[in-house]
């Protein structure tokens, strides 16, 4: 072989060893993926299981793992994955991560996969071997229908739903919310409160509906299922219901408007509060719009916060003093400023308007979901007096109260040199708080030490982090102390403070000028020389002079030496020779 071919072999080894050897450019990452709940975190293994995992900086890329092992992952939104747990899993601890983009995985929570529980045999001759149910509650819709079927435009309707428990757990506080563009939910303001739900069993309920826009075919309306099991573990579960409606649109077929039929129908189509969220004690405004979806006009209307009654006397003439607002529910709201009781005036057909009702929180109200019944009386073309209640939902929410401040004042912060952060989190509310991970940064500065996990404080609770701060500047510099925590509903929340510091200017190290420290013969202080001679330089070789030293100038090329002093002259050695 050529020795030319072998260096040419031996140049294109080195060239690739070498470009191996050369770190690929990061680029700007964003920060790694955390969770903060995997729900459910006990599962059983003789069926797949899916999993909801809850954390944060998640994308489409992003793989949820059993032990370092892909499952299928799907992609809620940038905080919420779901994976499915296939079956016969090894019962015992596992961890689950989430890896994004093939970056290092979050860091592990824990998942317990337990074994099923065998069922005991049985000698009665109605004993079955059926295979072991799902241990957690499982919402499934049955069947759906409404009365009448199909529906018309304007007409009122019950949707009638049949629930059934496909699990092996208890489903306790089942509720269903219902939204529509075209279908309006009424009486109860689309919340529906179903119970408890027995594993395996059914439960059955109607929700009043009526139709509010023009369409012809099927149209959609979504229910979200929501519930938990004995362990207070929150599920929830959505589905679209297909309505047939007919009437309507720029078809030949019939039109939807009914005829012969003259009512009036009070809807709150929207509703807010002026504060979110809302918390015990405190007061805020309810504002909701109420739409007459009939074809009559609604006459006197009146509006019943909490629930009540108007009664009548079934003629033209309705007799003064009818409205009872008294017997409402007023657990966990109150009205303040005026009563519960509002006139609305007439409300033409097709019409809206605008009502407001100032109300306070409970102070021992608990969080939750608390339904809110409001009655909307009112006289017919007739002169009847007509009641319709509507149901709407108000969430309560008991967020953290907590202080961030120093335990200590911390000591003086210099530019270059290290100083601690005696930082301290104290819990200022009635209940005990869950919190997650507080992390601390600064601008124009380097922090150590500066994540921690929080965890449950009690009430007057404290937890400290003791944080080392490296400053780059001088001037006021602002500490930005973040802390992740969940509320009440499962949404990731965060707690922003702020800590004012001062940072000085570092120390620096004397030097010494040239000549600056004295020296020579004599013991004197030695004078620098100028580029002229001053005044007292004439002064000194005056009395150098008197005294019968040497009084001559100094000279400019030594400016240590001290004026008067002569440089000693070197003396040949001798040759011994006499």
């Amino acid at each position: 072989m050529k020795p030319g071919f072998l260096r040419s072999i031996s140049l294109a080894l080195l060239l690739a060893l070498m470009l191996v050897g050369i770190p690929a450019p990061v680029s700007a990452q964003t920060p790694p993926p955390t969770i903060t709940l995997v729900t459910p975190n006990t599962i059983v293994n003789d069926v797949s299981n899916i999993i909801t995992v809850t954390g944060n900086y998640f994308d489409n890329t992003a793989v949820v793992l059993l032990d370092a092992s892909a499952l299928a992952t799907s992609y809620l939104n940038d905080q919420t994955l779901t994976a499915t747990v296939p079956v016969g899993i090894v019962p015992g601890p596992h961890q689950i991560s989430v890896s994004v983009s093939g970056r290092t995985p979050a860091a592990p929570f824990p998942l317990t996969v337990n074994a099923p529980v065998p069922v005991p045999p049985t000698s009665t001759a109605t004993a079955t071997s059926a295979p072991g149910p799902v241990v957690r509650p499982l919402i499934s819709v049955q069947n759906y229908r409404t009365k009448p079927e199909p529906v018309l435009y304007g007409q009122n309707f019950e949707l009638i739903i049949k629930l059934r428990n496909e699990g092996g757990d208890h489903a306790y506080n089942v509720q269903a919310m219902f939204t529509s563009t075209d279908y309006l939910p009424m009486k109860n303001g689309g919340v529906e409160i179903v119970g408890t739900v027995v594993a395996g069993n059914s439960a059955s309920f109607e929700q009043p509906m009526v139709v509010g826009n023009l369409k012809y075919g099927f149209v959609s309306v979504e229910m979200n299922v929501s519930y938990n099991d004995a362990a207070g573990t929150a599920y929830t579960e959505k589905f679209t219901l297909n309505i047939e409606s007919i009437g309507g649109g720029s078809g030949s077929y019939a039109t939807s408007t009914p005829t012969g039929v003259k009512s009036s129908q009070l809807v709150i189509t929207s509703y807010r509060a002026s504060l979110d969220p809302l918390q015990p004690g405190e007061q805020f405004s309810l504002a909701m719009t109420v739409q007459n979806t009939g074809n009559v006009r609604a006459q006197r209307v009146t509006m019943i916060v909490g629930g009540g009654t108007s009664s009548g006397t079934g003629g033209e003439t309705p007799q003064p003093g009818g409205v009872s607002g008294g017997g409402g529910e007023f657990t966990n709201f109150a009205p303040v400023g005026a009563s519960n009781v509002q006139t609305l005036g007439d409300l033409p057909a097709g019409s809206a308007v605008q009502a407001s009702q100032n109300l306070i929180v409970n102070v021992s109200t608990n969080p939750g979901a608390y339904p809110m019944k409001v009655t909307f009386s009112y006289l017919n073309d007739k002169g009847e007096t007509i009641n319709d209640e509507q149901v709407i939902t108000l969430l309560v929410y008991s967020l953290p109260n907590v202080d961030v401040s120093f335990y200590r004042p911390p000591d003086p912060f210099f530019v270059g040199q290290p100083g601690a952060l005696p930082i301290q989190v104290v819990n200022l509310g009635k209940r005990l708080s869950v919190l997650g991970t507080m992390k601390v940064e600064a601008e124009g500065g380097t922090i150590e030490n500066g994540t921690s996990l929080v965890g449950s404080l009690d009430a007057g609770g404290y937890f400290t982090l003791d944080a080392m701060l490296i400053p780059e500047q001088s001037g006021k510099m602002s500490l930005n102390i973040t802390i992740d925590y969940t509320d009440d509903f499962n949404q990731a929340r965060t707690i922003t403070r702020k800590l004012e510091i001062e940072v000085m200017e570092g120390f620096e190290e004397p030097t010494l000028e040239p000549g600056a420290s004295g020296g020579g013969g004599g013991g004197g202080e030695a004078f620098p020389v100028q580029g002229e001679e001053g005044t007292l330089h004439k002064i000194w070789r005056i009395v150098l002079g008197l005294l019968g030293l040497d009084s001559a100038p100094p000279s400019n090329t030594d400016p240590n030496m001290m004026p008067g002093i002569e440089e000693p002259v070197p003396v040949k050695p001798g040759t011994g020779k006499g």
